[in-house]
C-alpha cells in the first residue's frame, strides 16, 4: 500500500540574503536506454549543495509543499533537483516498485551532479524519502553527503510499527528526520527511539504540532509560515554543516 501524502503547505517565503531571483528549470532525467522522466532543476548563484528532492506517493514534483520547499531553500543557497517518479509521469496511482523508484532516483542524483557540481543531498517527502533511503542502503548514492527526510513514513496511519525502518541500518552517512510531532505515520515515541538507536548518524527535528504534511491546526497557535520557516532553516543548517 502506497505512504499517504497529506495536502501541504503553499507558502512562498521572501527572498532572504540578497540572493536574487531564481527560477525552474525544465530537464528531463534519462533512467535508461528506453525511458526517461520530468524534473525541475533551481541553482541560486553560489549554491552550497544540492538537494535531490523526491516527492511523496500522492502529489508529484510541482506540489505546493515542494514548490515552497525548492523556493525557500533557494532563497538560503541550495540548488534543488525535483523529478518524478515512473508511476506520477505516467498518471498512475499505483506507486512503482522499489526498483524503478530506485533507479530513478540514481539518475536524478547523476543529473544532479552534473548539472551543479556540487555536494548532493538526497531524500524527499514521505514514500520518496523512504525510496532513497532504500536506495542508499542497498547500494551507496554518488556523491550524496547525506540523506533528508521531509515526513519520513515509518507505518501506515494509526498503525505503529517499525519495520520500514530496518533498512537504515545499513545507512552509513548522516541522516536528517525533519517529523511532525502529530505524525499519523511516524508516532514520534516511536521515530524518537530511531534516532536515538541510530546514533550519531541520525539527527530529529521536531515539528511541533505539525501532520504528516506539515500542517498544523489553527488552535496550536502556530502559522504555516512559522512552520515553513521551521522546516527550511532546520533543512539548511543541516545541510550546511555537511557541504563544508
Amino acid at each position: 500500500m502506497a505512504d499517504w501524502q497529506d495536502a501541504a503547505l503553499p507558502v512562498r517565503l521572501d527572498a532572504v540574503n540578497n540572493r536574487g531571483p531564481s527560477t525552474d528549470k525544465p530537464l528531463r532525467v534519462p533512467i535508461d536506454a528506453s525511458s526517461s522522466v520530468s524534473a525541475l532543476l533551481r541553482v541560486p548563484a553560489q549554491a552550497k549543495a544540492c538537494y535531490v528532492l523526491a516527492h511523496g506517493a500522492g502529489a508529484g514534483m510541482a506540489h505546493p509543499f515542494m514548490q515552497a520547499i525548492a523556493e525557500g531553500l533557494a532563497d538560503r543557497g541550495m540548488a534543488t533537483l525535483r523529478f518524478q517518479f515512473p508511476f506520477m509521469e505516467l498518471g498512475s496511482k499505483r506507486t512503482d516498485r522499489p526498483a524503478v523508484a530506485h533507479a530513478a532516483i540514481r539518475a536524478a542524483c547523476q543529473v544532479a551532479r552534473k548539472k551543479t557540481g556540487v555536494p548532493l543531498i538526497a531524500g524527499g517527502k514521505s514514500f520518496g524519502g523512504r525510496m532513497t533511503s532504500q536506495a542508499q542502503a542497498l547500494e551507496p548514492l554518488a556523491h550524496v553527503a547525506g540523506l533528508a527526510f521531509l515526513g519520513f513514513p515509518l507505518h501506515m496511519p494509526d498503525k505503529p510499527s517499525s519495520e520500514r525502518a530496518l533498512h537504515l541500518d545499513d545507512v552509513k552517512v548522516p541522516m536528517l528526520f525533519i517529523q511532525g510531532t502529530r505524525d499519523k505515520l511516524a508516532e514520534f515515541q516511536r521515530i524518537s527511539d530511531l534516532a536515538v538507536h541510530l546514533g550519531k548518524r541520525a539527527t530529529l527535528l521536531p515539528i511541533e504540532h505539525a501532520d504528516h504534511g506539515f500542517d498544523v491546526l489553527v488552535r496550536s497557535g502556530r502559522k504555516p509560515e512559522e512552520v515553513l520557516r521551521e522546516v527550511l532553516d532546520g533543512l539548511t543548517s543541516w545541510i550546511v554543516t555537511l557541504a563544508k
